[in-house]
């Protein structure tokens, strides 16, 4: 049997996890590796600033180490990739950010990039990160609902918020495809997609579906120098 893919919550609130868990239902079969989440105890309860992303940055370097050799690959459940470099110096395994692969499929599926954060505080950090990955100029906008973390999962409350903000990247920044800028919004997805009728992107789905294709089509991960 195939080792599992690893999907890594840095934060420590069991309830994304679950969520996690349920967006992530579509992408199993038999015939593909098992896809287990898991919660990081030690981590922060929401990751809303980059104080709290140093710290879960260090929960998953020790995450990794302690679990990447029984993964097929690491999936790091967290839109400002906590710990992924330090990862992928970890393990020659693939390990995938969601706000790096989710960026990359909304090239794909759009080119105009809406991306919908928490906070305000989290728009400045997603930009400066877009910026490092050069992708900075495809985003259109960046908008938050002002919501932590934990107010996310309160779904009669957070969906028309949600549907708001996804209409004004839309309509006022011309996004024809969006980002959710954090994990714990997945369950919005399917809903937000069916309303604005341009591509949601759920940034977790997105890089397990990533971690599942280099699986299967035997890409390595990334070796070090002398080939170990």
């Amino acid at each position: 049997m195939s080792l599992p893919i690893l999907v890594i919550n840095p934060n420590s609130n069991e309830e994304v996890t679950a969520a996690i868990d349920r967006a992530l239902d579509p992408l199993r079969s038999n015939d593909a590796p098992p896809i287990n989440c898991i919660t990081l105890k030690d981590g922060p309860f929401g990751i809303e600033s980059e104080r709290d992303v140093d710290v879960a940055a260090f929960c998953v370097g020790a995450a990794v180490e302690e679990k990447a050799n029984n993964a097929s690959a690491l999936v790091i459940a967290c839109y400002s990739d906590p710990g992924l470099r330090a990862a992928r110096e970890i393990t020659p395994k693939p390990v995938f950010g969601i706000a790096e692969t989710g960026l990359a499929t909304a090239i794909m599926l759009g080119g105009r990039i809406g991306v919908i954060s928490i906070l305000e505080k989290s728009v400045d950090r997603h930009l400066n990160y877009a910026r490092a990955l050069g992708l900075e100029g495809r985003i259109v906008g960046d908008l938050p609902v002002n919501l932590t973390v934990a107010e996310l999962a309160n779904e009669a409350s957070v969906t028309s918020r949600m549907l708001d903000v996804g209409r004004q990247l839309r309509n006022e920044h011309n996004a024809n495809v969006i980002v959710l800028g954090c994990a714990g919004m997945a369950r919005y997805r399917q809903r937000m997609e069916e309303e604005l009728e341009i591509p949601v992107i759920d940034p977790t789905q997105a890089a397990v579906a990533a971690a599942l294709s280099a699986i299967r089509l035997d890409y390595p991960g990334r070796r070090h120098v002398n080939g170990a």
